[in-house]
């Protein structure tokens, strides 16, 4: 801003001549005002900028010309503009956040100073001294959403850290999908058919038998592959959490939530989302997940902004969701959507014959992360391992191989120790999940005397409404 000497003018309504060539030769724009507050100079590069001549103006109140708005059109009072309330007090001000109106209606934005003149240590009168500023407002605007997607992608690639370290980590391949067995056959014959599709799988088997493998075979066979896998273990929070987990939160949403945070549905975009132990999910979590999937949309907790999402959702349970469904615990329209084409992962015990190329797979690879090298692995152990019923699958038998191969001193694998390592129930005398709540809830009842409701009744021993419990006993067919 180009500076001015203070006394130029000598009355209100005369410049000297020498000071006339000096503003008129200015690239601002320049006013000066009578005590009154109607013009008495308007340069030229002010006419330029607002389209208003000087005869048009001189002698005229100009706040009532171009100063009569804000930016978004509100009416200005006179007596609050900063160059009108100088005339009063006499106090220099400088503003970078308004704007200008021109003779054609439009505006622009500017930064002015309005400062005091004195003649004779008496006020009289105020110059105001202008500039356009719609290139630096652009240009600041234009590096601010630069800085945003900056930040989020900082935020994004800070985000999916750990889901990009997990995925690299699963590319040394699906060690649990190993054999040639006519089970594992046609569970990988599945995994063809529906990879490259955008369809949603839902996975079934029980615990350990690799439905998290088969969801990134499925991943790494699809077009998405270049995009990352995200998954959740919906078991692993809370009903109060989860929510955040899947859709992110804004600071300040809820106490703790000092930071906004990206939800695995966004991180997700463009890639797949892998939703384990679905089955946990509360029947409001499955309501907001169901509208998700319908809409492709959601909004982070504390937001009422609506996020679009392109990805592929695989599911996987342990579960008899339509037994689930049938209980009531599990939403039909939520089934049906995510049972679109279901796979089934065999258990162990029913190929057998894929214990010794697993013995194999797995024994080279822990080999190598323990760092020891298998040399032998004991037919006779091997046998052994082939008899047995596997309740934990894959999973036990893994563990298992790993704790051999740390017991092992010479790299062989002889297995001698299994019978007391591994001494679970055979899955035959295993309970149905309706079978042991009807157990757990006869269990509760004994003890509370068949007390149902109360401080000291069954249903206050499990955590649950009174009305809750009965409805299970008769779902149940629980009676005394």
């Amino acid at each position: 801003m180009t500076d001015l000497p203070l006394n130029p003018m000598p009355t209100s309504r005369h410049f000297l001549p020498e000071n006339t060539l000096l503003l008129n030769a200015m690239s601002e724009g320049v006013y000066g005002f009578d005590l009154d507050g109607n013009a008495v100079f308007i340069n030229p590069a002010a006419e330029q900028m607002t389209g208003w001549k000087s005869e048009e103006l001189i002698g005229k109140n100009i706040h009532d010309c171009h100063h009569h708005s804000h930016a978004d059109g509100s009416h200005y009072p006179q007596h609050d503009c900063p160059i009108y309330r100088t005339l009063h007090d006499a106090i220099p001000r400088q503003v970078s956040d308004d704007v200008f109106w021109r003779k054609d209606g439009s505006s622009f934005p500017v930064y002015y100073s309005s400062t005091p003149v004195y003649h004779q240590q008496k006020l009289v009168g105020v110059i105001a001294i202008f500039r356009d500023v719609s290139m630096q407002k652009h240009t600041e605007q234009s590096l601010r959403q630069a800085l945003a997607q900056v930040q989020a992608l900082s935020e994004r690639l800070a985000s999916e850290n750990q889901y990009l370290l997990t995925e690299l980590q699963g590319q040394q391949g699906a060690l649990g999908l190993s054999g040639n067995s006519q089970p594992i056959k046609q569970l990988i014959q599945q995994i063809n058919l529906v990879a490259n599709t955008d369809s949603t799988v839902l996975i079934c088997g029980e615990n350990g038998t690799g439905k998290e493998l088969v969801a990134r075979s499925l991943h790494r066979l699809s077009h998405r592959k270049n995009q990352p896998m995200v998954s959740v273990n919906c078991a692993a929070f809370s009903s109060a959490l989860l929510e955040s987990e899947l859709f992110g939160h804004e600071k300040g949403a809820f106490t703790g939530a000092t930071a906004r945070r990206k939800g695995r549905f966004e991180l997700a975009h463009n890639g797949t989302l892998f939703l384990d132990e679905i089955a946990e999910l509360s029947l409001s979590a499955q309501s907001k997940l169901l509208r998700v999937i319908q809409e492709q949309s959601f909004e982070r907790v504390g937001s009422s902004e609506t996020i679009s999402v392109n990805i592929r959702l695989i599911a996987a349970t342990h579960h008899d969701l339509a037994a689930r469904v049938e209980q009531g615990l599990f939403r039909m329209d939520l089934y049906y959507r995510l049972n679109v084409f279901p796979i089934t992962v065999p258990p162990l015990r029913e190929r057998r014959e894929d214990i010794p190329q697993l013995v194999s797979d797995l024994a080279t690879s822990l080999g190598t992360k323990l760092g020891k090298k298998i040399t032998k692995v004991s037919t006779k152990g091997l046998k052994k391992l082939q008899q047995y019923t596997w309740p934990g699958n894959v999973r036990e038998l893994q563990n298992l191989i790993e704790r051999e191969i740390i017991l092992s001193p010479n790299g062989q694998l002889s297995f001698n120790t299994l019978p007391a390592l591994v001494s679970a129930p055979s899955a035959t005398t295993m309970l149905t999940m309706a079978e042991a709540e009807a157990a757990h809830i006869v269990t509760a009842l004994n003890a509370t005397h068949w007390r149902i409701s109360g401080p000291q009744g069954a249903a206050a021993m499990l955590n649950m409404p009174a009305s809750t419990l009965r409805s299970r006993m008769k779902k149940l067919a629980i009676t005394r």
